[in-house]
């Protein structure tokens, strides 16, 4: 299963942040911190395999007004692309 809201293929990344085996909410903790490093309008790509970060980083993202622009979920493993505010 793959889900996507753009094609993941155009995005610029600035930072990638490795999430995968922390479950919440050290993936989320890790995200603010990176984007943190951003500058506005930066993207961050964060790979996680805890299964609630689909729901958590949706949150994240609209609690933060950070753009969710895309993510994917592909052999359990989660990925999302957030562009700073």
């Amino acid at each position: 299963m793959s889900e996507t809201i753009i094609d993941t293929g155009t995005i610029e990344v600035q930072k990638d942040l490795d999430a995968r085996g922390l479950n919440c909410p050290l993936p989320i903790l890790k995200a603010k911190k990176a984007l943190a490093e951003l500058a506005s309008g930066e993207v961050l790509r964060i790979v996680a395999t805890d299964t609630g970060s689909v729901r958590d980083f949706q949150a994240f993202a609209k609690q933060t007004g950070n753009a969710l622009l895309a993510h994917t979920h592909i052999n359990g493993e989660f990925t999302f692309w957030l562009r700073r505010k």
